[in-house]
């Protein structure tokens, strides 16, 4: 969803939650910041438990804020690969962050209920 919104009043916290959140959202840029394009279907195999609605859906909001590109290839089979734009790119090192925290803190959890 494309957010029209008053950018004079908002905080730039509540601007970033909204482009980047959601359940699916940083899953979805976490792997396309692993590499330079990849395909839906690739994608949707790397994203365990989410629909093809739901990817579909997220990649449009994804693309209508300008974090993600979706390049169509007029070739037969048709071909579709998506990627981070410049300013989805500017997200990596965030994502790598979040990431590193999940890995040590999910071994934490799993410490603690042993």
């Amino acid at each position: 969803m494309k957010y029209e919104l008053n950018l004079e009043q908002l905080c730039p916290a509540t601007f970033a939650f909204q482009v980047i959140g959601g359940k699916w959202n940083l899953p979805i840029l976490a792997c396309l910041s692993e590499q330079e394009s990849i395909r839906y279907n690739e994608l949707k195999r790397r994203l365990n438990g989410i629909t093809g609605t739901t990817l579909t859906n997220c990649l449009k909001e994804l693309i209508d804020n300008g974090i993600v590109n979706r390049q169509q290839f007029n070739e037969i089979p048709p071909r579709v690969e998506y990627s981070l734009t410049p300013s989805g790119k500017e997200l990596v090192p965030l994502i790598e962050a979040i990431v590193a925290w999940g890995e040590k803190n999910i071994h934490a959890l799993e410490a603690n209920q042993s």
